[in-house]
């Protein structure tokens, strides 16, 4: 058995210590094998930058997934070309820097293809992620039948649909973007685990990791509002996938859940 860990949306200061106070634990409590994270709004709440990722990976990560904010720190754009642990959505156009999937070699030889897909659903309008995964998946199946695929989007009904199109393709669909955790983890019928949104590890005295005020501000008057990560104690948020190392098929999915204290 395969036992891969994928934490949630990281936001900010707040989700890293958290990172740091858990992980380890995290790692040992389930025997993982294979720790991902989406890491796209770990630097200040929005972007990533060289060294948080440097941090991420002295953590324990073995990958880091992302979406639509991954460009937000422009230093990471140069970084992309050299660090292949560090994803964008595969459905970027082909001209945008670094790569959508990476094979993550384990000391026993086993391969573990990770891909990050993004929805278009009000989101930014990118290549098809369904076609796109089509695509991918086929060059990851060379190698590998063990696939996590992130897929970053706002709309649960991308998600899911994302999720029932490749069950049987992959070894696990886990959502992420909208930093609240759903309820809906399952081992769809043909062998593909699924959640729709691994949730948010970071502030979770916040609006989904923004200071609450400059939040409600926004709500209330609709004037342009530059948001701030808010700060205190960090939640984490993620889920466990145990896979069988043969068959790539998914024999179980727990959420994650460790509230602040």
């Amino acid at each position: 058995m395969l036992n891969v860990l994928f934490i949630g949306d990281i936001v900010g200061k707040p989700g890293r210590k958290a990172l740091g106070r858990t992980l380890s634990g995290l790692i040992e409590e389930h025997s993982i094998h294979v720790c991902i994270g989406n890491a796209e709004n770990a630097a200040g709440g929005f972007g990533l930058t060289c060294q948080v990722a440097d941090d991420l990976f002295g953590l324990g990560f073995h990958a880091l997934t992302s979406g639509n904010h991954i460009f937000d720190k422009r230093e990471i754009i140069d970084h992309l070309a050299k660090e292949p642990r560090i994803l964008r959505p595969a459905n970027f156009p082909a001209e945008t820097p670094g790569v959508g999937h990476y094979l993550h070699e384990m000391e026993d030889g086993t391969s573990v293809g990770i891909l990050n897909l993004m929805g278009r659903v009000f989101v930014d309008s990118i290549d098809c992620p369904f076609k796109r995964a089509d695509e991918e998946i086929k060059r990851l199946r060379e190698k590998t039948n063990i696939i996590f695929v992130d897929m970053h989007a706002e709309v649960t009904s991308e998600k899911i649909a994302m999720g029932r199109y490749l069950d049987g393709q992959v070894s696990a669909v886990v959502g992420t973007h909208t930093h609240v955790q759903t309820a809906d983890e399952v081992v769809l019928p043909n062998g593909t685990a699924y959640l729709t949104d691994a949730g948010m590890t970071g502030p979770g005295d916040s609006v989904i990791g923004v200071k609450t005020e400059m939040a409600i501000s926004k709500f209330l008057s609709r004037l342009p509002k530059r948001f701030e990560t808010a700060g205190g104690e960090g939640q984490v948020n993620g889920a466990v996938i145990a896979i069988n190392k043969e068959t790539g098929k998914a024999e179980g999915i727990k959420r994650i859940q460790i509230r602040q204290e």
